[in-house]
């Protein structure tokens, strides 16, 4: 194989996650901010205080602004974490906590 031929990668077959109460589809790999972004949803988190809204901002886990509760998880990482059939995604506020 040349390393300068496509790979032909080819993903399983799509799925549905569940995000605010309304379904989206996702892809097997992929990233719960890659399949939020693809159904173009760019902002799932509001900051401290005014309420700013984020999304991906370095896109390797060392920002935080990807902040997203995945199954009642606070603060999960959505560049990171892989998306999972079944999964339940709710934009956050601030810390994601009731505080």
């Amino acid at each position: 194989m040349n390393p300068v031929d496509p790979a032909e990668a080819r993903p399983g077959p799509p799925f549905t996650v569940d995000l605010d109460g309304r379904g989206i589809e996702a892809l097997p790999g992929q990233t719960v901010a890659a399949a939020l972004w693809n159904a173009g949803v760019t902002s799932w988190r509001g900051t401290r205080g005014r309420g700013r809204p984020r999304g991906v901002f370095c896109g390797i886990g060392v920002c935080f602004d990807c902040l997203v509760t995945v199954n009642g998880r606070p603060n999960q990482r959505a560049c990171l974490l892989p998306v999972r059939p079944g999964d339940s995604i709710r934009t956050q506020e601030g810390t994601g906590h009731d505080d």
